[in-house]
């Protein structure tokens, strides 16, 4: 009896192995790779097993341009097992004839990324379609001649909006500030609306909407998803396509036009039939408002032209305090903080003798969500110091910058002290360096003053040797 149980258990376990084996099996299926002008290929996602609960995006394909996608699903039982299937089709449409090549992607699908190989897509010359033969015994073919005639379609107002926003109006030189291009979506919307061709749209509108005195930093929206929002006391849904920071080089007012958005908007058919065409392919243009940001002038300062704009805060390390001189140490000053972390330039250290300053290793992380851009940028050091005493890095260490949400200027200083222990360095620095051949023999001359008198008749004898080549010289030449 109880080794029957066992063998029921064992059966039980491996049944619901099975199961889980077989269960969220996901895939990428590619349509027909050979087809005309007017017929559209396919990719479709699937999902066996369990729920579709997220998917996308599907890749955009040289050639075509996306047409709607739509939807199906089965479910089956068989020997008492239950399996089911869901199914997402997107639709693409050739624009032209030609052999196209679809390098391998991938989908994403229930937060999975499922990989497709790439493939070639065939596209030929219009087929004339074929028309359907009407079958006698068919009960619903009254019902199609009633809807065989033309079906007039009409629009749907879209509860929805296309807009430019920036988190500032006026900001400083050198201050940065978040520009946001999004559609809305009221949840009351009625129209069925579809983004058309936005990689090749967001393209041509970010030009247009650049600055030219402005350094960006891309917050690079890869995938568009909704998110939701309210905007006077109204939910609705934002669609991020586009979100950068701008950092103004110089006071020019920055001016962003109104620029549109295509969309691809389906009108319905004004009287609806169950085996007819019901809604109709258009496209609408949804346009922001033109937008303007004031630049202000930083106050009076001696750096004024060469300070970072931003909140920042110092997080400095060094590998010990206590040295001796001749001793080398690593110093790292760190700036952490919200701004253009890229124009962050490194301390101006002064000239001293009392250290030995060697130029910086600089490292520089950036993270740019949330609407803000946030980072750090390190300056790491190796110094050796050179005479004995208590010395205040902040003496040699600190960073002047503008501070917008207060208004002032302020400094990052170095805290730390260091206690150097030894012998000076300087005549150690004098004896290292090689004054040349001529001060080697000085050692070997004698150290006593002598007249210059003595040797003025040497002066003369050489004076007469000159006069005497010169005159020979001449008398060569005229001969000649």
């Amino acid at each position: 009896m109880i080794k029957t149980n066992l063998a029921w258990f064992g059966y039980a376990v491996l049944a619901i192995f099975s199961l889980k084996l077989s269960a969220q099996q996901k895939s990428i299926e590619i349509g027909r790779t050979d087809i005309a002008l007017n017929q559209y290929f396919q990719i479709t996602v699937k999902i066996e097993n369990d729920r579709l609960k997220n998917y996308g995006p599907f890749p955009d394909i040289e050639g075509f341009v996306k047409r709607g996608t739509s939807s199906s699903s089965s479910t089956s039982f068989v020997n008492g097992r239950r399996s089911s299937s869901q199914s997402i089709i997107q639709n693409y449409q050739p624009t032209k004839e030609g052999t196209f090549r679809v390098n391998g992607f991938n989908i994403n699908i229930n937060g999975e990324q499922i990989s497709s190989p790439g493939f070639t897509i065939k596209v030929g010359p219009p087929i004339q379609q074929n028309q359907q033969r009407r079958d006698p015994f068919d009960p619903f073919d009254m019902f199609r001649s009633r809807d065989s005639q033309p079906t007039e379609f009409v629009d749907v107002n879209a509860e929805a909006f296309f807009a430019l926003t920036t988190d500032k109006k006026e900001v400083y030189v050198g201050e940065g500030f978040t520009t946001t291009l999004a559609f809305y979506v009221a949840q009351s919307n009625q129209a069925d609306m579809r983004f058309y061709d936005l990689g090749n749209q967001i393209t041509e509108i970010v030009k247009q909407i650049k600055p030219a005195n402005c350094w960006e930093e891309n917050f690079n929206i890869d995938q568009i998803q909704g998110e939701p929002t309210t905007i006077n006391n109204k939910p609705y849904t934002q669609y991020k396509i586009y979100q950068t920071a701008y950092y103004p080089l110089n006071t020019d007012e920055i001016n962003f036009p109104s620029v549109g958005l295509k969309l691809i908007k389906y009108k319905v058919a004004k009287n609806p039939s169950f085996f007819g065409r019901n809604k109709k392919e258009d496209f609408e243009t949804f346009y922001s408002r033109p937008k303007k940001v004031i630049i202000k002038e930083l106050p009076p300062h001696p750096l004024k032209e060469q300070v970072a704009v931003g909140d920042y805060r110092l997080a400095e390390k060094i590998n010990s305090v206590d040295l001796k001189t001749g001793e080398s140490f690593n110093y790292a000053f760190n700036i952490l903080g919200e701004g253009n972390i890229s124009a962050i330039e490194q301390p101006e250290i002064p000239p001293t003798s009392e250290f030995d300053f060697y130029a910086p290793n600089v490292k520089q992380n950036i993270n740019r969500s949330g609407g803000r851009v946030r980072g750090t940028k390190s300056f790491n050091y190796y110094a050796i110091p050179n005479e004995p005493g208590t010395f205040d890095l902040g003496d040699y260490f600190n960073w002047v910058f503008f501070n917008p949400e207060k208004g002032m200027y302020d400094t990052l200083r170095s805290r730390q002290v260091l206690n150097v222990s030894g012998e000076s360095r300087k005549n150690e620095y004098i004896l290292s360096n090689d004054m040349g051949s001529f001060y080697d023999t000085i050692e070997f001359k004698e150290n006593t003053l002598s007249s210059l008198e003595g040797s003025s008749w040497l002066q003369i004898f050489a004076n007469i040797f000159v006069i005497l080549m010169v005159v020979l010289t001449a008398l060569l030449f005229i001969r000649k």
